[in-house]
């Protein structure tokens, strides 16, 4: 699969939304990643419905939401109504995680599973055939400007040969801490999709950054 580049919203500057989400689309962003928390599940609150609906008219790129939340489930059909594309949620708060899958794809949206660093990988295993996306967390929840852990590139080598083992191409995305320098490290070991907050919206020129964390071939 070819790699994709998924800008964090939340590293974003949110006095000029517009403006940055069209810089990073014109940049070369295939997707932008939409990080929502609710102060439960992660103890920080970034932003909800309202900025998702309002941000919506200003670009074509598919909004990757995904739902740092206590309750994701209650929140699915909202979310779709303001205009998002795809949603993911924590294996770690769905007693029932496919349950709340198929309640995403009911809605005609593409649905993805996600697991923090300390989280066995083989806990997605048992979902793979019905996931668009499966995420590996590389920072713990919550907090963007985090340094990327290195040790969770094992879990994404496991998830990535169990699904070529079932003969599935589900996308692996990996989130928290990506830039430049571990970005090709991320690739070896199988990941598909790079979420990149602060190295994209933190840089000078995002176009470059977006170009340097897609084709990085380096290892810091």
């Amino acid at each position: 699969m070819t790699t994709q580049i998924a800008p964090s919203l939340l590293s974003a500057d949110f006095a000029n939304l517009e403006r940055d989400i069209r810089v990073v689309e014109k940049g070369g962003a295939d997707l932008l990643h939409l990080d929502v928390m609710d102060g439960h599940y992660v103890p920080n609150i970034s932003f909800g419905i309202p900025v998702v609906k309002s941000i919506r008219p200003c670009t074509r790129l598919k909004f990757d939401t995904h739902l740092m939340l206590a309750r994701p489930w209650e929140f699915v059909e909202p979310f779709k109504a303001a205009g998002s594309d795809s949603i993911t949620v924590h294996a770690e708060v769905c007693e029932d995680p496919g349950a709340v899958l198929r309640q995403i794809r009911s809605l005609d949206m593409e649905c993805g599973l996600c697991i923090n660093p300390s989280t066995p990988v083989e806990v997605l295993f048992p979902h793979l055939e019905e996931l668009d996306l499966a995420l590996i967390m590389s920072v713990e929840p919550g907090f963007g400007g985090q340094s990327f852990q290195p040790d969770v590139l094992p879990k994404v080598e496991t998830l990535a040969l169990q699904c070529l083992d079932r003969g599935l191409s589900v996308p692996i995305q990996i989130d928290g801490g990506v830039t430049p320098d571990n970005a090709a490290a991320c690739r070896r070991a199988g990941a598909t999709i790079l979420v990149a907050g602060s190295a994209v919206f933190g840089a000078a020129d995002r176009a470059a950054a977006i170009s340097a964390i897609r084709g990085a071939d380096t290892i810091a």
